[in-house]
């Protein structure tokens, strides 16, 4: 599980960690030996999945032989990663896994992101959010207010001002527009707004036609891939490749990996219609709904 505590001082504290003991040759094993803590314990560490306290930095520092310089600038990152996002105060309404992608998505310049089933989150209407909330079974309504409360909150994102708000691009698959939910004219109106915000600097929807058939995400499912900026004299966060099922997140961040998904994302890229063609299509569909 997912500890409290800032995302990416988290995962740039724990690759250091991970790079100073593989540089003092101890083995990770050995490591959680000495310090009496279990091998799954480092790993979250080193994972970036937990918070850590200073003295267990000063602690594992001591044992990989660091500079008192370079230790200082690790119990920077420690108290750097207790800062808490403003979804740790919605307790439930946040699923644990969630916590890690949330603070990501927090500091991304750029984000990228293909849906083939449902609209994008960070672009629903409320009224939309909430019949996808309905669809998970067993929730009650207080839960689904809950939920709508916590995306409509994470939208905010879009329009901040400090730091800038990250560069948005979506490709979404034209049966996403054309699968209803019960209410047809809120659906017309979550249309309309994905024209409506596609106009807004930095934000761009466009559509896979169902004509293009099979291609090469068919097997990928939802993706999102997040960058992320240089923040002072630190190397910026790695390009990660972020995608979710009904049990749980995955997080993609090696080189291999990447570039796996940035070839397919190319290749929807140059199948997807451009912006106005897409707003075209958007408002064909609108007029197609609203016909008895």
């Amino acid at each position: 599980m997912v500890d409290g505590g800032s995302s990416v001082p988290r995962r740039q504290l724990g690759r250091y960690l991970k790079k100073v003991r593989e540089e003092a040759g101890v083995a990770l094993e050995a490591a959680a030996n000495e310090l009496e803590w279990s091998r799954a314990r480092m790993y979250r560490i080193e994972g970036g999945q937990t918070a850590v306290r200073s003295h267990d930095v000063v602690a594992m520092c001591a044992l990989y032989g660091v500079s008192n310089e370079m230790t200082e600038v690790l119990v920077g990152l420690a108290k750097e990663s207790k800062a808490k996002g403003w979804w740790h105060a919605r307790g439930d309404a946040v699923p644990a896994h969630l916590h890690l992608y949330f603070g990501l998505e927090a500091a991304a310049s750029r984000m990228r992101q293909y849906q083939a089933v449902l609209v994008p989150g960070l672009l629903q209407t409320q009224e939309y959010a909430e019949a996808v909330f309905r669809t998970r079974l067993g929730t009650t309504e207080e839960e689904v207010a809950q939920r709508v409360a916590v995306r409509s909150e994470r939208q905010r994102l879009l329009a901040r001002r400090r730091p800038k708000a990250p560069e948005l691009r979506t490709i979404v698959d034209e049966a996403v527009l054309r699968r209803p939910i019960a209410d047809r004219a809120a659906m017309q109106r979550q249309l309309a707004h994905l024209v409506d915000v596609s106009q807004k600097p930095g934000i761009s929807v466009r559509v896979l036609p169902l004509e293009v058939g099979p291609h090469p995400a068919s097997a990928a499912a939802d993706f999102t891939i997040l960058e992320f900026p240089r923040v002072g004299n630190r190397p910026p966060e790695p390009t990660t490749v972020y995608s979710e099922n009904l049990t749980g997140s995955h997080y993609l961040d090696k080189p291999g990996e990447v570039a796996a998904f940035e070839e397919v994302w190319q290749a929807l890229d140059s199948l997807a219609l451009d912006t106005r063609e897409s707003e075209d299509l958007i408002g064909t569909i609108i007029k197609e709904t609203g016909d008895d």
